[in-house]
């Protein structure tokens, strides 16, 4: 593996010209594509083996236009003190809403008339309209749009409140400018770390490369795949991430072999033969634990983990190909101008005297140095802290409450917010999130009877405010009926409630012949949330599996694997335990701008473990690989992880704070789900970075010695030998024409010279 890479970067390096061009090509090829493509489709958002899935088919087969999954809006009007909606002027101003909605759009499949479905609260402040469409919410177009808030905004100069909640209008939340601060101090990281502007950007250029490769071929398949428009979201979050993060390890440890005397395209070669091959695993992990989402069965969650492998993919060969050829352009600017005159002054005197250039062994130790001897003299004492204390920061993912939050959750100066607390107000909690009741009478004898059975029964049920009379199609076949929760959508007690009318299912069947189905959002969303907690331990089996597996291989180690996994699985449930602390328990609520805790979003543990996953395992490989490079090439076990960490620690600091920034950003956000979803990978990814990789892991391998490298003999023959630490190159080069060698060796001026 590190001859051929070592063989790739010194071909790109000199044929530069002709692979810049190829990836400027290929940008602009899949650029076109994109351009010329059809639109993507919009997601079909179906969860296979679900109940609440298996009663919208029903819907569609029975209730043939019905639009089970049809995008619903609800227009809320409130009187004024002292009016009620009942009143002549406020009626009239409600019915000419009706009218409105009703000729807004080709889209709207009905309008409900709040006077003719009792959708007037007892006390007459407040009233509804129910809008249903006839395509969801991802399929509604703008014109639909637009009439439902220009209806709302008519209403809305009559004096009476309005708002409207529901799926069809969805609000585009406010990042602020804390996302803008995360880019910038990602500039002024990479600035800081390489001294050099033209350093600076090369990881921005080609991550941002990368991006634009990957969406552009995702648009331009989407139609051919069935990839939907939300495919990309999670393809540009990583690709950016390990696209970054890849560009630089390599572009390090180029700028490590050139301080060492070599030229550019040997330094080149060998840093794309070396962190060269740590990308590529590090890649390969990522690949595994996104691929991995299949597991979930969710079609939609599967097809975003395909694509942002891909896109995964793609930044492995920027970092390996067109990062060397952009190397052999930027010439002697990779590094600031300081550094270049002390390379120069270092080449002249090196020259003046006949000796090779120094290996930089008796620099001053930096920070990462300093450290890595630190944890040396006390091993157990920094693991012991590191672990009690992110044990203690788990500790509340004990208390962790899963589900999908829905519009109560919502900032409350939002309009979703707001008609969701004016219909709990005036009607109860329960009627912002209906549970529908689907009977299938085919093998009922007396579907009437079978219908009015089911809804006594359901009706008897705890937690029930209301249930509506048995709605029939055509056929007589199937039937609809709504109940509503006197508990709030997302509460366990109306969770209880549909499993309630779920268990009551066999006794509908034996009794009346009749099959009875839980569905609606409500509904649908429980499912997901059991259909993710189900998924969730499988899919950590697996990559977690995969992962140690490969990292054996890498590593030709048993214990460093397992080190690797267990440090990782401690980081994921200390963030975790951050999350439930702030968005559930409330802590520290008002610092992040946490308006309503409850539970934490059902995707978030697995979105955590598949993205920090891959994180983590970037900087494992990167930082491990040098200390496994320098042990194979004679170093002591203890100085091994000095090694490390005086060539890597620098690095890994920079990916990680560079990814903790970008990520913190979206705490700004006024939606809760990415206000909870940037602070949890931005935790995990500080845990991991800076108390796994840097505390724990060095500690462990100090306290291990020469086991941490043990592999028995058996299994070291029965696997592959990659040669990520380049003990294969060494030998190439060392058994290459010595006198040669010894010329590029020893002549530093060749560093700068030949760049």
């Amino acid at each position: 593996m590190a001859t051929f890479l070592y063989k790739l970067g010194r071909f790109a390096f000199r044929r530069r010209g002709l692979v810049a061009l190829i990836w400027v090509a290929l940008l602009t090829v899949v650029g076109v594509g994109a351009a010329t493509a059809s639109a993507p489709p919009n997601d079909s958002f179906s969860i296979p083996g679900t109940e609440a899935q298996k009663a919208f088919d029903l819907l569609e087969q029975r209730f043939p236009g019905g639009n089970a999954d049809g995008a619903t809006a609800r227009v809320v009007f409130r009187a004024p003190s002292g009016e009620k909606m009942t009143d002549p002027d406020n009626k009239a101003v409600v019915t000419k809403t009706v009218a409105d909605l009703e000729a807004s759009s080709p889209q709207v499949a009905s309008v409900a008339n709040p006077y003719q479905t009792g959708a007037v609260s007892k006390d007459g402040s407040t009233a509804y309209i129910l809008t249903t469409y006839k395509v969801n919410a991802l399929e509604l177009k703008d014109p639909a749009k637009d009439g439902l808030e220009e209806a709302g905004k008519k209403a809305q100069e009559s004096g009476l409140s309005v708002q409207i909640g529901g799926d069809a209008l969805q609000e585009m939340p406010e990042t602020g400018a804390t996302e803008v601060i995360g880019i910038a101090i990602s500039a002024v990281v990479l600035a800081i770390t390489f001294g050099s502007l033209v350093a600076a950007g090369l990881p921005l250029l080609t991550a941002l490369i990368g991006v634009g490769i990957g969406i552009s071929a995702i648009t331009a398949l989407a139609t051919t795949l069935g990839l939907s428009s939300t495919t990309s979201t999670l393809a540009m979050m990583i690709g950016l991430a390990v696209g970054i993060d890849y560009a630089l390890f390599i572009v390090s440890r180029y700028r490590a072999e050139l301080t060492e005397g070599r030229d550019g395209e040997e330094a080149a070669g060998r840093a794309v033969g070396t962190a060269g091959s740590a990308v590529v695993f590090a890649g390969l992990t990522v690949v595994i634990a996104l691929v991995g989402l299949a597991v979930v069965n969710i079609p939609m969650l599967t097809k975003m983990g395909f694509a942002a492998a891909g896109t995964v993919v793609i930044a492995v060969l920027i970092a390996i190909s067109l990062i060397p050829a952009l190397l052999g352009f930027a010439g002697k600017r990779v590094f600031g101008r300081k550094a270049r005159r002390r390379l120069e002054e270092r080449a002249a005197a090196a020259s003046s005297t006949g000796s090779a250039a120094s290996d930089g062994a008796e620099e001053k130790p930096n920070m990462g140095t300093r450290w890595a001897r630190f944890v040396l003299r006390r091993p157990l004492t920094v693991l012991l802290v590191a672990v009690i204390g992110l044990g203690a920061a788990a500790v509340p993912a004990l208390s962790l409450e899963l589900g999908l939050p829905d519009d109560g959750s919502q900032p409350t100066s939002s309009q979703k917010r707001q008609a969701y607390d004016a219909i709990s107000d005036g009607f109860g909690p329960g009627y912002n999130g209906p549970l529908m009741v689907v009977i299938d009478t085919k093998g009922s004898d007396d579907a009437k009877g079978a219908a009015e059975q089911v809804r006594k029964t359901i009706a008897g049920l705890d937690d029930v405010a209301g249930v509506t009379p048995a709605a029939f199609n055509k056929a007589g076949d199937a039937a609809t009926l709504t109940v509503i929760s006197k508990s709030k959508p997302s509460s366990v007690d109306t969770e209880d409630l549909v499993g309630d009318i779920r268990d009551k299912a066999g006794d509908f069947k034996s009794d009346t012949g009749a099959e009875v189905l839980v569905t609606g959002q409500t509904a649908m969303n429980i499912d997901i949330s059991q259909k993710l907690n189900d998924a969730l331990v499988p899919y950590l089996v697996l990559v977690v599996g995969l992962a140690f597996l490969l990292l054996m291989v890498v590593f030709r180690s048993v214990l460093v694997p397992l080190k690797a996994a267990l440090g990782f699985l401690l980081s994921v449930v200390a963030a975790l335990g951050a999350v439930v602390a702030v968005f559930q328990w409330g802590w520290l609520a008002d610092l992040f701008g946490v308006e309503e805790t409850g539970p934490i979003m059902s995707m978030m543990p697995i979105f955590m473990i598949g993205v920090v996953f891959g994180l983590a395992m970037d900087y494992e490989v990167f930082l491990v690989t040098r200390m496994r490079e320098a042990f194979v090439h004679g170093e002591g076990p203890g100085q091994a992880v000095v090694t490390g960490f005086r060539h890597g620690a620098r690095v890994v600091t920079a990916a990680a704070v560079i990814m903790i920034s970008v990520f913190a950003g979206f705490i700004g956000s006024t939606e809760s789900m990415i206000k909870m979803i940037g602070f949890g990978l931005a935790t995990a990814v500080l845990f991991d970075a800076f108390v796994v990789r840097m505390a724990i892991v060095p500690a462990v391998l100090a306290l291990l010695g020469k086991t941490a490298w043990w592999l028995p003999r058996w299994l070291d023959r029965a696997l592959p030998n990659v040669d990520v630490e380049g003990e294969g190159l060494r030998k190439l080069l060392e058994g290459s024409d010595p006198a040669q060698q010894h010329d590029k060796d020893s002549d530093p001026d060749a560093a700068l010279t030949r760049v």
